[in-house]
Formats: structure tokens, C-alpha cells, sequence
């Protein structure tokens, strides 16, 4: 699988394993099916793995770490994010974690972007993933906290990657407005974006991928179904859009780009995944992975043959504009 580089050497997979389902999101997942879908990943070529504290109260990291453990370190890049430091939860016990895991509540979360904060959040990291460094380390969802994001949380960072104990540094979002402000006004080398480089939702176009690009600072797109709504070749009259029921216009638009890609003998989920890559400024586009067949249908989706044709004729129509 190609791989695209970060200013700082990092070496991403064009198509990322995005680990939050092994943390349980919405539904439990068996530790033996979390180890089949990350070594069918590494079988595959993924070479880029992403998680966090915030996914299943570090149990995504723990999975991951425990999958990864006997693979050289050197061959693969795994990024996780800080912002969100996990507690002990006394009260927790007997209930479930109420942010969309299926995980016991015994942790809870605690928003911190202050410099102990984040050394806190990375050694607990490291010891979930059992690793002694991580490669990218992002500020995870500083939507409500941009002075303390922007100011301690960078610099923290920043000394934590001249110091060689990080490799890149960055934050992931799901809005592109705020991460336009980390490429403008930091020292920040990727960011992730969730959502907003997609099929139907081209907000990063319009300041983001630009000045990205300027800055020589690289992007990761993540969510590249918006939910769902772009995952299946049909898409149903209860399509998910941005973790809520698909308003009927998105529906109408996701079937109007779903005909143009079967008209080229593509398929809706083949454009969804390919998309974001062909942008310049893109490193990677990372998926959820639950199972081997979540692996193997994206590794499937991003290696198909898509025509120009295709994507010139989306542009034409004003369905979709082309990034390249």
C-alpha cells in the first residue's frame, strides 16, 4: 500500500485503521475479533493506526497495543490524542459509559489541555498501549477549549516532539473552522479531520486544504461515510448522516452521486473512500475497522479502478467538486 509522508518523516498508509470500534462504540466487539481485523489490516499493507483514550475508556488502546505487540515497532505509525484525561469513577460501578461505548462507566472523562494534563493523558497512553512513543499524538476535540488548546496544549506538544519522545504533532476535529486556526496560528504538522472531506460535506475545501497545503502541513480525513450515509451502495431511506437521521435533501444528494458512480461502474462507498486522497495536501483517509470483512471491504473500496470520467462528471453536474 503507498504511503504519503508527513514534513516530520512519518510514513501514513493512504488508508488509515481507525480503532474506536474496538473500543466498543455502540456495540460490543470480542478482544479475538479485534486481533483478526488489526492483523488483516497489517496482512493487507495498513500500516497507519489511529486511537484514543476517549474510545471505550481506553479499551480501544489496550486492544490495539495488545494487536500490534509483536509487529516491529519501526514498521508501523500509530497516532492516539490527549485532551481527555481518564479518571477512576466510584460512582460508576453497576452502569454503563453513557458517550456511545459499550463499556463499564468506572472511568469518566476529564476535558484537560494544561501542560500536567497532557503529560498525564500520554503516559497513560503509553501504558495502555504498552509502548514506550507514540508518532502523532493529536489534541482530540478542543472545540470548547481553543485558548488552552492553542496555547498550553501545542506547547506542550511541541516540546514533547523536540524532545524525540513524539514524533508529529496535531488535532483532530470534526469541524475544519478551528482546524484552519491550528494551521494558521501553530507549529502543528497534521491535523485529522472528521466528516468535512467527504462526498457531501466539502467544508475543508474552502480554507483548510488551501492553507494546509501552503503551510506544508498535512491532513488525515477520517469519517469518510459521514456515518453511513455514504457506506452502502444504496442508500436507504434511514441513512445516517453525522451520527443523526439523514435530512431527505442528503439523502436525494447521496443517490444522485451513487447513480453518476454506477454509471462508471463504481460504487458509492468505492468513491466515498478514494475521495479525500486525491487531494494533495491528504496523507491519509482513515476508516473504522470492527472485523477482517470491515478490513477487507475497505482494502477492497480503495483499491478499485476509479475513471476520471467519474469524477469530472460529479464536478460538472455540481454534485461534487473535484479536489485535484
Amino acid at each position: 500500500m503507498r504511503h504519503r509522508a508527513l514534513r516530520t518523516g512519518e510514513g501514513l498508509t493512504e488508508i488509515g485503521f481507525g480503532a474506536a470500534q474496538l473500543g466498543n462504540l455502540f456495540r460490543e466487539t470480542d478482544d479475538a475479533t479485534s486481533q483478526a481485523a488489526v492483523d488483516t489490516a497489517w496482512d493487507a499493507g495498513i500500516r497507519y493506526f489511529d486511537t484514543a483514550p476517549h474510545y471505550g475508556l481506553g479499551l480501544s488502546e489496550r486492544r490495539l497495543g495488545h494487536a500490534l505487540r509483536a509487529r516491529p515497532r519501526t514498521e508501523y505509525v500509530l497516532s492516539t490524542k490527549v485532551g481527555r484525561l481518564l479518571e477512576p469513577d466510584p460512582s460508576g460501578s453497576g452502569r454503563q459509559d453513557d458517550e456511545g461505548f459499550v463499556v463499564p462507566a468506572t472511568l469518566r472523562r476529564r476535558w484537560d489541555f494544561s501542560r500536567d494534563g497532557i503529560l498525564r493523558s500520554l503516559e497513560g497512553s503509553l501504558e495502555r498501549l504498552g509502548l514506550d512513543r507514540v508518532d502523532v499524538v493529536y489534541l482530540h476535540d478542543p472545540d470548547e477549549h481553543w485558548d488552552a488548546a492553542s496555547t498550553t496544549g501545542v506547547d506542550t506538544l511541541v516540546e514533547l516532539r523536540d524532545q524525540g519522545v513524539v514524533g508529529a504533532i496535531g488535532a483532530g476535529m470534526n469541524q475544519a473552522a478551528m482546524l484552519t486556526e491550528f494551521v494558521r496560528r501553530t507549529d502543528v504538522d497534521v491535523v485529522m479531520v472528521a466528516g468535512r472531506l467527504t462526498l457531501v460535506d466539502q467544508t475543508a475545501l474552502q480554507e483548510l486544504l488551501p492553507l494546509a497545503l501552503e503551510r506544508g502541513v498535512s491532513v488525515v480525513a477520517a469519517a469518510a461515510y459521514n456515518s453511513g450515509l455514504l457506506s452502502s451502495a444504496v442508500v436507504p431511506d434511514d441513512a445516517v448522516f453525522d451520527y443523526g437521521p439523514a435530512p431527505a435533501s442528503v439523502v436525494q444528494r447521496a443517490r444522485a452521486i451513487a447513480r453518476v458512480c454506477d454509471r462508471h461502474g463504481v460504487t458509492l462507498p468505492d468513491a466515498a473512500v478514494q475521495y479525500a486522497l486525491r487531494h494533495p495536501a491528504v496523507a491519509s483517509v482513515v476508516l473504522g475497522c470492527r472485523t477482517p470483512d470491515h478490513v477487507r471491504s475497505t482494502v477492497s473500496r480503495a483499491g478499485t479502478e476509479i475513471p476520471e470520467e467519474m469524477w469530472r462528471e460529479l464536478d460538472d453536474e455540481g454534485l461534487v467538486p473535484d479536489p485535484r
